[in-house]
């Protein structure tokens, strides 16, 4: 049983590994998100469940550091701020609860990036309009498919993989290739 969970996982990352579309379009989006970063422009990170915990782990990797000390990047989980969080679903309800968030500290020139495993979480959704009304990039990171996120994203990493936990696994492990990225492109070159 263990076995066969861990080659499953095997075989996600061993995808993600090996295929040459999706690692150009890693580096694709590295290069945007550099851009964004040296404009003075910031990252707006969104997801539910095991993704809101991936948005706080990637925006503490942004503020903080990844593998290298360097100057704080502009990363903010929108998953974080109980207040806004609870009144935004006391007042209106699930759908905008990210949307306002992006109202509100989003400009344009900023990336939102919306972790959706399914692609089709209708408050990311809803958040990825808000952000295109503004006039912000949308980076969506999903799996199997893309879901309906994939019709909203300037860039759209689709994990390969259409179980939820594998496609997490991919998440990190793109998002930390993404880190990397911009640490070494960013201040290094």
């Amino acid at each position: 049983m263990i076995a066969s969970y861990l080659a499953k996982t095997r075989e996600s990352i061993e995808r993600l590994a090996t295929d040459p579309a999706l690692h150009a379009l890693l580096e694709e989006i590295g290069t945007a998100l550099c851009r964004t970063l040296e404009a003075g422009n910031k990252i707006l990170l969104a997801g539910n469940g095991g993704s809101a915990a991936d948005c706080q782990h990637m925006a503490g990797e942004l503020a903080v550091r990844f593998r290298k000390d360097r100057p704080a990047l502009a990363g903010i989980a929108l998953t974080v701020d109980s207040s806004v969080l609870t009144a935004c679903l006391n007042d209106y309800g699930p759908l905008p609860v990210f949307a306002r968030q992006v109202e509100a500290l989003g400009r344009e020139g900023d990336v939102l990036w919306a972790f959706s495993t399914s692609g089709n979480s209708a408050n990311i959704i809803e958040a990825c309009k808000a952000a295109r009304r503004i006039g912000m990039k949308v980076l969506g990171f999903t799996g199997g498919q893309g879901g309906e996120l994939a019709r909203y994203c300037d860039w759209c990493f689709v994990a390969p993989s259409d179980s939820t936990s594998h496609i997490q696994e991919c998440h990190i492990t793109a998002g930390h290739l993404l880190c990397w990225f911009i640490e070494e492109h960013h201040f290094y070159t």
